[in-house]
Parts: C-alpha cells; structure tokens; sequence
C-alpha cells in the first residue's frame, strides 16, 4: 500500500510518500516555526501530489501547534482521498533515527531528550532491541539529567549530555523518510494527539 508519512510535531518538519517499505520521495526542513505554511505545498510536490491510500501522521509528544497542524492535514485529506489513518509516537521515531546513525553501535539502549513546554524535555528510554523501557516524560533538564542511559538522541541531546558531563550525543529531529524502518508495533489505527504533559490551561 502507498503511505503518505507526515511530521511536524517539532521543529522540524518532513513528509514522505512510501511504496510499502520504498521510500518514494520526501522532504525535510528544520523550520522552527511556519509549519501550517509549509506543510501542504511539501505535500503537493511529492509524486501525485503525495495522494496515497493510507496517511501516517505523527501524535506527539512535541509543540502543541505543530502536533495539531499535522493531525488536521492527515484528518482532512484521509477523508478526501478515503484513506487509512494511523498514527506514531514522536519519540518512537527518533529512537528509529538513532538505531540507523549509531550503525555499528546500533544495539545498544537509547534515551531520546527533545524539546518540551516551559523550559522542560520530553525524555524517554528505549532498550537494546528498540522497545520503548517506560513512559515518556516531561522533566526539568536537571532531571533528565539524572537518566543514565549512555546515548542520548534529540533535539537536546547535546544540552543534556552536557549538563551531566558524559555520554554520547546524536543530534536529531524526526524524520518522515525514516518511517519504513520503524516497528510495527508502534503505529496505531487510534490517532490521538500526545502532547506529553498536562495542559497550561486550568479550568475554573
């Protein structure tokens, strides 16, 4: 089956067309900001227009706009084209993306550290085969600091190996191309956002 893969749970932003396991084409920018911009023209450049007959669209945890702006796109065109919809979760992928950098390291137990709300991180540690040991977290980087899994992959991955002082750092933000590796056992036919922590918001 064709898949159309998009992401744009943080800051970067990516989207992939993929035939089965084949990568067909895609896109990739770190954008920071602009994703409901940029989001459908990287779409439309892809073969047919990226038309496929099931979308994959990341969950979260990530930036509450951007979790939102990739689940509005992959909702509004599941239902013009009758496609599938399924769902992963942010960090599942970068865990993805660090088992293909480390090449012969690969193996090895791996805590993603990305970017939260409010000064914090979403971390989560996944063991030696890929499976995810624990629930993601939103901590204080002094916090996520005190994990210590030896490589670390993310968007802060750098900033937390540097504030305990060791470790191996790969530098990462998700990306759509990577999603023929993933496991099956994270996507989900339930696309429910993850936004990773509480809301800010309190009701009366």
């Amino acid at each position: 089956m064709r898949t159309l893969v998009i992401d744009c749970a943080t800051e970067a932003c990516s989207v992939a067309l993929f035939e089965g396991e084949e990568l067909l084409a895609g896109d990739y920018r770190i954008l920071g900001r602009g994703h409901a911009e940029q989001l459908i023209p990287m779409i439309a450049a892809l073969p047919q227009k990226g038309q496929a007959g099931r979308i994959a669209v990341s969950l979260g945890p990530g930036s509450f706009t951007g979790v939102r702006v990739g689940l509005a796109a992959a909702r509004a065109l599941a239902f013009a084209w009758d496609a599938q919809l399924c769902g992963y979760p942010t960090l599942a992928m970068v865990a993805t993306m660090a088992q293909v950098v480390m090449g012969e390291y690969a193996g090895e137990p791996v805590c993603v550290a990305m970017t939260g709300g409010h000064g914090e991180w979403f971390v989560q540690q996944f063991d030696e085969d890929g499976k995810a040991d624990g629930q993601h977290m939103s901590l204080a980087p002094q916090r996520a600091a005190g994990l210590d899994t030896h490589c670390v992959a993310g968007s802060q991955a750098e900033a937390l190996v540097a504030e305990r002082g060791w470790g191996r750092a790969l530098p990462l933000w998700p990306d759509a191309r990577i999603f023929g590796k993933m496991q099956r056992d994270y996507i989900a036919e339930a696309v429910l956002p993850i936004y990773g922590r509480p809301p800010d918001a309190k009701l009366p």
